[in-house]
């Protein structure tokens, strides 16, 4: 992701193709735990991402920032099975040498998923859910936000819960495809992703979660797999809506430098 040539070409194409970006578990983590929101309950999710990546070759220092706006709204059908639909938007700006080469901004693909938990253990405390999903062109891929044709992809979730905290392991692949020509030939169509999260009870109402995980590097032109990490805090205010704070953090090149998350949860 961070190969300067490539950035020239696809750089928001990058930042707005992985169609799950915008669903996954308790904001801030990226990992996805097994809970659904129970029989005819609603839950949005109103979150934002800050991003700021730096790279220099060549003589050339190249400054990428990026900010992300979502909206998730997920029903409960039963209470094990979730619908769930969301939309981002984005605005990306480029500099080079200190100066903007690209700004651009708008809304990116629509995406609809089920999570459905087909295992669950109350004593033991562990369950297991699938969670396929498909993304719909509604973002402008000529401006990188969106790929342009339906993709899709499946993530497996596994959950460990006792009193005092939980754990939450994913592994999932996306099947990406692009309706434009210089895209197809810079990006890959299959991306694996593995992932692990812990959340800790600080207290009846705090909560510190903290995230790691690894996937399938998109851009062809390198063979590093991003790997990141979160922490951050969760702060129930009710019974019915939390706040969120954390900071994401690459933990090689291919990753986005840093990321600042924020965002609201409603139960209703």
């Amino acid at each position: 992701m961070k190969h300067i040539p490539m950035r020239k070409k696809v750089l928001f194409t990058i930042a707005a193709m992985i169609w799950a970006t915008p669903i996954y578990a308790s904001h801030p983590l990226i990992t996805d735990d097994t809970n659904s929101q129970g029989k005819g309950r609603f839950q949005l999710e109103l979150n934002t991402e800050f991003s700021r990546d730096r790279e220099s070759a060549s003589g050339i220092s190249e400054v990428a920032h990026g900010t992300t706006a979502s909206a998730m709204l997920s029903y409960g059908l039963s209470d094990r099975i979730d619908l769930i639909a969301g939309v981002p938007t984005q605005w990306s700006r480029l500099e080079e040498n200190g100066s903007v080469t690209a700004d651009n901004s708008g809304m990116g693909d629509l995406t609809l998923e089920i999570k459905y938990r087909l295992l669950e253990n109350r004593d033991k405390g562990v369950s297991l859910a699938i969670k396929p999903g498909v993304s719909i062109p509604s973002g402008d891929e000529s401006k990188g936000f969106g790929n342009g044709k339906v993709s899709g992809g499946v993530m497996v979730i596994a959950t460990r819960e006792s009193k005092l905290c939980s754990y939450h392991v994913n592994f999932g692949y996306t099947r990406n495809e692009y309706r434009l020509a210089d895209v197809q030939n810079s990006m890959r169509n299959d991306i694996w992703h593995a992932s692990l999260a812990a959340m800790v009870n600080v207290s009846s109402a705090l909560r510190a979660v903290t995230d790691i995980g690894i996937e399938t590097n998109s851009s062809r032109t390198s063979d590093i797999a991003p790997a990141f990490i979160i922490g951050g805090l969760i702060y129930g205010v009710s019974d019915n809506m939390d706040l969120d704070l954390g900071i994401k953090g690459g933990l090689n090149r291919a990753e986005t430098d840093t990321t600042l998350l924020a965002g609201i949860a409603l139960r209703f």
